[in-house]
C-alpha cells in the first residue's frame, strides 16, 4: 500500500495527483476489507464476541471464567465464539470453543511488529485498518461479552453501547463480566453523565453487569438469533 520508499520521520508531501490516487487505493482497500469480512461472517451464524484485556494471564480468574464460559456457550447453546485472536481473554475465548469443538474464530489484525495470535484459533481473517476488524468484531453478533479490560476494551465497549443507544444495532445485549470492575464504571456514569443530562436513565439499561455463567446463557438463549442474509453491499 505504500506509494513510495521514505525513510523513517520523513516527511513526504504528496501533490493532488498523487493524493487522488492514494485515497483511491485506500478506498479500494477498505472495501475489499469489509467485503471479505462480511463474507467470512456468513459462515457463522450464530455468533458471540468476546472482548477483554490481552494482558489477563492464564492463571488469573477472569481468564478461566473466559474459558469456560465460552465452552459453555459451544455445548450447551451451539455458538461459534469471536474474538480480536489475540493473548488474554481473547484466548481464554477461543480456548474454550476449541476445546468444546466448536469454531473459535479470531479476526487479527496486521502489526508492524506482527500481532501474537493463540494458538486456538480455528478459523481467521487478518485486517490491516483497525475500524474495519472493529466493525467486523459488532457486525452479526447476537450477544457482545466484555471482560475487564484497558483503552481498547473500553473504546470498543463505548462505540458498540452508542450503536445500540442511537439504534444503529438492535436487539443485541451488552453483557460486562466482573461486577468488581464494570460496577464501578457504572457509577461513573450515574454519578456524573446522567446526573448532568448527558445520559437517559434508560441508557443504563444497555447492558447488564454480571457474575454469573448461567445468567450469561439465559441473556443468549433468549436473544433471538439474527437473519443469515448474504452480503450484498445494501444497507440492512
Amino acid at each position: 500500500m505504500t506509494e513510495k520508499t521514505i525513510k523513517k520521520d520523513e516527511v513526504v508531501t504528496l501533490d493532488r495527483k498523487e493524493m487522488r490516487k492514494v485515497s483511491a487505493e485506500r478506498i479500494a482497500e477498505i472495501t475489499r476489507e469489509f467485503t471479505e469480512g462480511f463474507r467470512f461472517l456468513e459462515n457463522f451464524p450464530k455468533s458471540v464476541t468476546f472482548f477483554g484485556s490481552t494482558k489477563t494471564a492464564e492463571t488469573d480468574p477472569y481468564y478461566q471464567s473466559a474459558r469456560e464460559l465460552s465452552r459453555r456457550l459451544v455445548r450447551e447453546l451451539g455458538y461459534s465464539v469471536v474474538s480480536g485472536g489475540g493473548p488474554g481473554i481473547m484466548e481464554a475465548a477461543d480456548r474454550g470453543a476449541y476445546e468444546a469443538g466448536g469454531d473459535s474464530i479470531g479476526l487479527l489484525i496486521k502489526l508492524p511488529d506482527a500481532q501474537p495470535t493463540n494458538a486456538y484459533i480455528k478459523r481467521s481473517i487478518s485486517f490491516y485498518y483497525f475500524f474495519a476488524r472493529k466493525v467486523c468484531l459488532a457486525f452479526g453478533a447476537e450477544v457482545y461479552i466484555f471482560f475487564p479490560g484497558g483503552f481498547g476494551t473500553l473504546d470498543e465497549f463505548f462505540e458498540i453501547i452508542t450503536l445500540l443507544q442511537t439504534k444503529k444495532i438492535t436487539g443485541a445485549p451488552i453483557i460486562l463480566f466482573g461486577s468488581e470492575y464494570w460496577g464501578k464504571l457504572k457509577d461513573f456514569l450515574e454519578r456524573e453523565l446522567l446526573k448532568q443530562g448527558y445520559i437517559t436513565p434508560e441508557d443504563l439499561n444497555l447492558f447488564t453487569i454480571t457474575d454469573s455463567h448461567d445468567t450469561v446463557l439465559e441473556i443468549v438463549k433468549n436473544t433471538p438469533v439474527k437473519a443469515n442474509l448474504p452480503f450484498n453491499g445494501s444497507r440492512s
